[in-house]
């Protein structure tokens, strides 16, 4: 054991244990040797070693004390929070699974690339860590720990603990949805649906209920100071926050509404935002609340929940094309559409008669429109939005993973949806995933309607042919750049390119010998235009945007100031970022197998260049700054 205890001349514990002058140690009060196998420098194996040397040492060291309970939270500082302060806990218990549990994962996510790298989105593979049976908050740990490891370095590593994260928090949410829409429904909150979907569209996020309803106290605390300064006699002043109440008086009502309109769209600035409504983040809480902006739906929810809590009823109404909150007028329930004021929470909290809120669509409807909804069809219309700005997308894997997130929503709230179930298969098979389990959902539609039986049977044939392909995987395709057919492929995977017509950043993480996509692919991207046309290599390149680009050797060129590409899929084909270039993982080179060289060789050259070129810049400058003195 390499960590000394104490005084000059330190010696290992060892040493100092069995040096007959030194024996005193043991005869110690227990709580100081407690207090000196504490110290930081003290790591786990310096306690079992200790612990090991004799009876008196070894019941210091016991499971449940103080040393093992320190050694535990010094290497493991975020699990405090699942233990109570003062827990008698088995501590060496804990360490020992903790740091099973750490291996097995590891073990697992370095596992993951060989198995996985030709899949566009990891699917059921994730399902191996919670048949585990480990506990869940240690194998979050663990990857969280992957996470936060040096940047530049493990790349592929952190590529798939992230993925491995976002699954299974996604899990946990699913399950809290599961039971949040198991409650009456007079408990179910709109706003707790909404951090529901909001968790589940961003697991890696710190999106937490307790974290949400703080910030709405606040600003519930700023309308009651408003309300203070209108009428200080008013009940929602003598409340709690927290307790349910009800205002029945008109005119107190309409104080309260006319305080929060004040507090939140003139001193806090919320607006709709008509610039870019189809962002999805307008949809999610958290963001609604950090940048004061939202669709008509989330910043409904947000106004209800704040009316609500000083004491005023209001009821979300499933308007077409532009969500409302509707307020009743008369001192008994009523569902006479005129007896309702219709408060536009997108529109600053304008209030509509209801022939008004034709007006914001621009044509008439029928009086169920303005019917109040429950808290389930408020987040069904909710995730609905997600869903159509999924199918607006680009096809890339943000707008994917939107899609999946939102019909996995709708459907965990609406598993019947014919229409949807058909969508999720579509995507499930499009991606290549989960193959057994859109099998699943298949049969699942045709039980629910068996007109449907010509698509489902298309799809179960060919998904069926999916699983005997994965059965029999074919070898990954090599290419080699020493072969006649690849001689004028000038770049290789891993440098970090610049286009110079777009003028994007990018690293390369393939190419062909010549442009492989379709004739009309060719023909919209005027292909023909360019001097060598299709017939020159082409480049899959990772795009500091987030996109994925297939560009012509022409049009690229080596950064000449080399920069990381933050593209969410860098980890899946490089290992490293080595400051002039990216470092291809084992699975690319397996499939470029003489790059890594060329790349190295090029980088070489590049950077020796440039060095060479700014040393001289220096000396020119160095040179003139002396004539400049001398001559002055």
């Amino acid at each position: 054991m390499a960590t000394s205890v104490a005084g000059e001349g330190q010696q290992c514990l060892n040493g100092i244990i069995c040096d007959p002058q030194t024996k005193i140690l043991t005869d110690l009060p227990s709580e100081l040797l407690e207090h000196i196998l504490c110290f930081p420098v003290l790591q786990h194996i310096d306690i079992c070693n200790v612990s090991s040397c004799c009876k008196r040492l070894h019941d210091v060291c016991h499971g449940r004390g103080k040393v093992w309970g320190h050694q535990y939270k010094l290497r493991w500082p975020r699990l405090q929070r699942f233990y109570r302060q003062n827990e008698c806990c088995d501590w060496l218990k804990e360490y020992k699974t903790r740091h099973r549990v750490g291996i097995q994962i590891r073990r697992m996510v370095e596992s993951i690339s060989k198995r996985f790298f030709t899949e566009v989105v990891l699917g059921d593979s994730f399902a191996e860590i919670e048949s585990l049976g480990m506990p869940e908050h240690f194998c979050e740990d663990e990857l969280l720990f992957i996470l936060n490891t040096d940047k530049r370095k493990s790349l592929t590593l952190k590529y798939y603990a992230k993925k491995i994260l976002y699954f299974l928090r996604q899990q946990n949410i699913l399950r809290s949805l599961k039971m949040f829409l198991e409650q009456p429904v007079e408990q179910q909150s709109a706003l707790e649906g909404a951090v529901l979907v909001d968790q589940y569209c961003n697991p890696l996020a710190d999106i937490t209920l307790d974290s949400i309803s703080a910030q709405l106290d606040e600003i519930t605390e700023k309308v009651n100071k408003m309300l203070r300064i209108k009428n200080p006699s008013h009940p929602t002043l003598r409340n709690a926050q927290g307790d349910c109440f009800v205002i029945e008086d008109f005119d107190l009502q309409r104080q309260v509404v006319c305080a929060i309109n004040s507090v939140l769209y003139e001193q806090l600035q919320y607006k709709g935002n008509e610039f870019d409504y189809y962002n999805p983040l307008n949809s999610y809480i958290h963001q609604v609340l950090l940048r004061h902006t939202g669709i008509p739906i989330s910043l409904s929810v947000l106004y209800m929940t704040l009316a609500r809590k000083l004491g005023v009823q209001l009821e979300p109404v499933n308007f077409p094309n532009h969500f409302l909150l509707r307020w009743c007028q008369k001192p008994t329930g009523s569902e006479d559409i005129y007896d309702f004021v219709y408060i536009d929470a997108f529109g600053k909290g304008k209030q509509l008669t209801a022939k008004e809120c034709e007006y914001l669509i621009g044509h008439q409807v029928t009086a169920d429109y303005y019917s109040a909804i429950s808290t389930t069809e408020v987040l069904l219309r909710m995730v609905g939005n997600l869903l159509n700005i999924g199918k607006r997308g680009e096809g890339n894997e943000k707008s994917y993973q939107l899609l999946r997130d939102s019909l996995d929503l709708y459907l965990t709230i609406n598993p019947d949806n014919v229409q949807y179930l058909l969508l999720q298969a579509r995507l499930y098979f499009h991606l290549g995933i989960w193959p057994e389990k859109v099998l699943d959902i298949l049969q699942h539609i045709q039980a629910l309607d068996p007109s449907q039986h010509g698509a489902v049977g298309y799809l179960v044939q060919h998904t069926l042919e999916h699983i005997q392909h994965k059965k029999h995987p074919l070898a990954p395709e090599m290419k080699s750049r020493s072969i006649p057919e690849h001689l004028e492929v000038q770049y290789s995977v891993g440098l970090i390119m610049k286009h110079k017509r777009s003028g994007y950043n990018c690293v390369i993480y393939g190419w062909d010998p010549k442009c492989t996509m379709s004739q009309e692919w060719i023909t919209t991207m005027r292909v023909h235009q360019l001097s060598n046309g299709a017939n020159q290599p082409f480049y899959n390149v990772l795009v500091q945007d987030g996109t994925c680009r297939y560009a012509a050797q022409e049009n690229l060129e080596p950064h000449s100031a080399p920069l990381e590409i933050g593209h969410p899929e860098v980890g899946r084909y490089f290992s490293e970022f080595a400051d002039t270039h990216y470092v291809a993982n084992e699975e690319l080179q397996a499939r470029y197998p003489e790059d890594t060289r060329e790349t190295l060789g090029t980088v070489r050259k590049l950077y020796h260049r440039l060095t060479t070129s700014g040393d001289q810049d220096q000396t020119l400058a160095s040179d003139q700054n002396t004539h400049q003195a001398m001559t002055m």
